[in-house]
């Protein structure tokens, strides 16, 4: 796999992997950015995000699970002196549908394959960072 960075202007950046989708990476104008697109630290909280999120859904599907609908929330602590790193990170799968559907012990089991297995992004930030799976099932919202 291999990527590549360009400068747009100061610190504003955009990079495209081996995908050929470029993406925009910004920071803070302070530090010589444009505020313009996303900061390469929230950018590794996505490819974990999506990565699990992946994963679980594919399992799931898998497992025909009725899910109408998912978000994966992050939170994410950082050390206070610099070099800045995660100390923490905490994963809330949300599965909304029928709580009397959606099975538990199916959602546990994509969390733990997705977490041991096959997302090898948490299996790579897991040696450097404290990783939380946590899971929600909720009904559709009705309006």
């Amino acid at each position: 796999m291999k990527a590549t960075i360009r400068r747009v202007n100061g610190l504003s950046l955009v990079g495209k992997g081996d995908s050929n989708h470029w993406v925009p990476m910004d920071t803070v104008a302070d530090f010589g950015g444009s505020n313009a697109a996303t900061k390469p630290m929230e950018l590794v909280l996505l490819g974990l995000g999506g990565c699990t999120a992946m994963d679980v859904l594919s399992i799931m599907a898998k497992k025909r699970a009725p899910i109408a609908d998912f978000e994966l929330e992050i939170d994410a602590e950082q050390a206070a002196d610099y070099p800045k790193v995660f100390t923490t990170i905490k994963l809330n799968y949300i599965f909304y549908g029928d709580k009397q559907k959606i099975k538990s012990n199916d959602i546990e089991r994509a969390i733990e394959l997705s977490k041991t297995m096959y997302c090898p992004v948490s299996n790579m930030l897991k040696h450097s960072v404290t990783i939380e799976y946590h899971y929600e099932i909720r009904e559709m919202k009705t309006n």
